[in-house]
This record gives C-alpha cells, sequence and structure tokens, in this order.
C-alpha cells in the first residue's frame, strides 16, 4: 500500500509517541512496589511495544523515543503520584487516537491500537489504589480551611497591625493552633467512620496540608516589610495554591478543574476582602496603634 510522504512523517510520529510510553511504562513497571499494579503497568507497555512494531511495518523506519519525555513523566510519577503522572500523559493519548483515525480505513491495524487505547483507560482505573489517594478528603479540608481562614485572618490582621513581623508572628500562631485543632478534628471524625482511612494517617494529612498552607501564605511577610506588598503576594501564593491542587484533582480524578478553582477562588478572596474590611474598621473606631 503506497501512502504519501507526509502520511509516513505523521507515522514516524506515532512511533515515536509509542515507543516513549513504552519505555515510561516499563520504568515505572520496575520501580513500582504493588506486584498488582506493576503487572498491569507491563501489560500495557507491552502494548505500546506492538503499537510501536505495527506502524513500523508501513514506515520501515526504527524510531528513537523522546529521552526527555520518558525522564519528566517518570519523575512526574515518582514525585506527585503514579496516577497523576500516567493519567496526565493518557491525556496526551486522547488526542492521538484522533490523530490515527485519519487512517482508518488505509491500514488495517488502526481500528484495533484505537481499541486498545482506550481499553487502557479502564486498566489505569485499577491503578488508583495509591495510599495517598485514599487521603484526598483529608487534604482537601486542610487546605481549604487553611486557605479560607488564613487569608482572611492575614487581610484583617493586615491593617490592623501594619507591621509585617507582628502580622507574621500573629499568623504563625493562629495558623498552628488551626493546624493543631483541624488534625484532632479529622482524627476523631475519621474515628467514627467505617472506612479503610487510617485516623492517624489522616489528621497527619489534614494538618500537615493546613501546616504547609500556613507557612506559603505568610512566607512574604517574613521576607519583605510592605505589609500591601506582601498581602498582594499572599493571595497571589493562594490563587496559585488553588489552581496546581484543582489541576492535580481534576486529573486524578477526572473531575472539572474549571468549576472547583472558581469556587475556591472565589471563597477564599471574598473571605480575604471581607476581612480586610472588618480590619479597617476595628482600626478606625477602636483608635488602636501598635
Amino acid at each position: 500500500m503506497g501512502l504519501s510522504k507526509e502520511l509516513i512523517e505523521k507515522i514516524k510520529t506515532f512511533q515515536e509517541n509509542e515507543i516513549t510510553e513504552y519505555h515510561i511504562y516499563s520504568q515505572l513497571a520496575k520501580s513500582e512496589k504493588s506486584e498488582k499494579n506493576s503487572k498491569i503497568l507491563m501489560e500495557i507497555a507491552e502494548d505500546e511495544l506492538g503499537h510501536y512494531n505495527d506502524w513500523k511495518e508501513y514506515s520501515k523506519t526504527e524510531v528513537e523515543p523522546n529521552r526527555i519525555k520518558i525522564w519528566l513523566f517518570y519523575w512526574i510519577s515518582k514525585l506527585f503520584g503514579i496516577t497523576f503522572g500516567i493519567k496526565l500523559m493518557e491525556r496526551g493519548e486522547e488526542s492521538a487516537q484522533d490523530n490515527y483515525a485519519q487512517f482508518s480505513g488505509k491500514i488495517d491495524e488502526v481500528d484495533s491500537i484505537i481499541e486498545d487505547e482506550n481499553d487502557h483507560e479502564d486498566k489505569l482505573i485499577e491503578l488508583l489504589d495509591e495510599k495517598h489517594l485514599r487521603y484526598v478528603g483529608s487534604i482537601v479540608l486542610g487546605l481549604n480551611d487553611a486557605l479560607v481562614e488564613l487569608t482572611g485572618a492575614l487581610a484583617g490582621l493586615t491593617l490592623a497591625l501594619q507591621r509585617t513581623q507582628l502580622i507574621a508572628l500573629s499568623g504563625l500562631i493562629t495558623g498552628i493552633a488551626a493546624a493543631l485543632s483541624m488534625g484532632a478534628s479529622e482524627y476523631l471524625s475519621t474515628k467514627e467512620e467505617e472506612t479503610a482511612r487510617h485516623p492517624v494517617r489522616a489528621s497527619i494529612y489534614t494538618g500537615g496540608a493546613y501546616i504547609i498552607t500556613v507557612f506559603i501564605l505568610i512566607l512574604p511577610y517574613l521576607l519583605f516589610t510592605n505589609y500591601y506588598f506582601c498581602l498582594a503576594l499572599t493571595l497571589l501564593f493562594a490563587v496559585a495554591i488553588i489552581a496546581f491542587f484543582n489541576y492535580y484533582i481534576s486529573v486524578v480524578k477526572d473531575e472539572s478543574f474549571k468549576g472547583r478553582f472558581l469556587e475556591m477562588t472565589v471563597v477564599s478572596l471574598g473571605v480575604a476582602i471581607i476581612s480586610f474590611g472588618i480590619g479597617y474598621l476595628i482600626r478606625h473606631f477602636m483608635a488602636v496603634e501598635v
């Protein structure tokens, strides 16, 4: 079957994607501690290698993998969890399937390759048994509370105190106390549930997410002296945290990013604006000078 030079070049691109993903899945399979997950990853890797060989029948050319992509997705998976790394990579395969469709009727194997790619999604669902994903709810609880409470507290303290060191000190005391309280509440709440989640682990995830968020939001007040600039940076950091975490959740849970992001952003910034106004009123009517 004669194929145009343009189609041959596209086939080489498909080959590069398939052989690259073969190496990514293979490396992850070798490093995965769970025997079940490792077996699934290796099975998918073999599928990708098979697809590579199918395309090679038409290009008659060996294609090298993308080493940068292998390194990147391997370490994304190791740092942020295998589910996140793989699902992020699989999102790219969705567009690949659309590109494959243009070869339907010209190459016999195309339909079976597309079917295999779709089957990957079902197999990958079984990989969702990562321990930390069981505690996403606890992380969300700690993160949400820290963002709403501390952005509000720092906005109010900024106008009431107008001294960055005092604001940072007050924010740290408030934040750490709230984190301990949240962790204890999550421990008691989880203990009452009939769930696979461990109460101590749940409390650590909640308190840990809260404390990390506290330190990120307070950091500008420890580095700079202009309290308005510090507040602006804090709000910017809050939006960045919301964006990152909601993108992570949207990938691993296949949920909408935009809705969750907008909701959390509006709530956090709304509370900050109200608290800023309260700080102004308290300073003005109580005539407090620090």
